[in-house]
């Protein structure tokens, strides 16, 4: 477990800088086309990783279910999602719509407990709060809004949530890398059937070479997120790896003060919550497996 720990805090840890990253190589380009590039890179690069550790004997083996629960982690983790998402923060990026993106953990830890009986400790709990409430301080929500585009974003975020269980339960009989690249494969393949259909294929030959530039940065930061994030959440409850996943907001946004050198006490505030939820989810567990080995069995 202590090897999943550390696999989903480097998740958040590149997603933290990728996602501060991506603010600057998406600008200029079709978000479309630019994910699905960067998605073709992280297929490449898996694949060449899976002949790499001799995985790819694996893929011979899988039964017809296990390409199925591949496909659905591709369509409801890789493509669909982007597309309502991005739909979404193009009518309208409210900060409404940026507190349903960071609270994904409570929709997945809701699945968790239905389909995956995972259960909750105090300490889940207390660090559930204080995520959210970190969240909520660092997008200094003044007021809702809830109309089309946070529905898409809602929408979104639990499609991202039921690949997250999804995932979780092939995990339990598919290596992560393999599960790795049925998301992006199955992602890049739904992305290239919605561009052709609107039209907007031809438009991955219009990238110039500075564009390209960032495709290949970012996906390579793409890259490291999914061969982390599929084997800690291989080790670990998918809703604690969710909870720990939301460390990347504040890593992104500490990155912001310092590019901007603009920061204020409730943005510290934030950061400190949401440090002290991921140190509640992960130090709670932990110390309870502890406890049970250190005290007596009863008979």
């Amino acid at each position: 477990m202590k090897r999943g720990y550390a696999f989903v805090l480097l998740t958040a840890l590149v997603s933290g800088f990728s996602i501060f990253i991506n603010k600057f190589g998406v600008k200029g380009i079709d978000p479309h086309i630019f994910t699905f590039s960067k998605n073709v890179l992280v297929v490449l690069l898996l694949m060449s990783l899976i002949f790499l550790f001799k995985e790819f004997k694996t893929f011979k083996t899988l039964t017809k279910n296990q390409w199925l629960k591949l496909g659905a982690i591709g369509l409801f983790g890789g493509s669909v999602p982007f597309l309502l998402f991005f739909k979404g923060l193009a009518m309208s990026p409210s900060t409404t719509s940026a507190l349903l993106h960071k609270s994904m953990f409570i929709f997945v830890t809701i699945l968790a407990v239905y389909f995956l009986k995972e259960k909750l400790s105090k300490g889940f709990i207390i660090g559930a709060l204080l995520l959210f409430g970190g969240n909520f301080l660092l997008l200094k929500i003044t007021s809702f809004s809830f109309g089309i585009a946070e529905v898409l974003i809602l929408c979104a975020v639990l499609l991202w949530a039921v690949e997250t269980t999804i995932s979780k339960h092939a995990l339990k009989e598919l290596p992560s890398k393999i599960v790795a690249f049925g998301r992006m494969f199955f992602g890049i393949v739904f992305i290239f059937i919605f561009l052709a259909a609107t039209g907007n294929a031809s438009n991955i030959a219009l990238l110039s070479v500075k564009q390209l530039s960032w495709v290949l940065l970012t996906a390579v930061f793409l890259l490291l997120y999914v061969t982390t994030w599929y084997a800690g959440l291989k080790r670990v409850q998918a809703s604690s790896a969710a909870c720990i996943l939301v460390l990347g907001s504040a890593i992104t946004t500490t990155l912001s003060f310092i590019y901007s050198s603009s920061y204020s006490f409730v943005d510290i505030v934030g950061i400190i919550f949401i440090l002290g939820g991921i140190v509640s989810v992960m130090g709670y567990s932990y110390l309870a497996s502890k406890i049970k080995i250190i005290l007596p069995h009863k008979n």
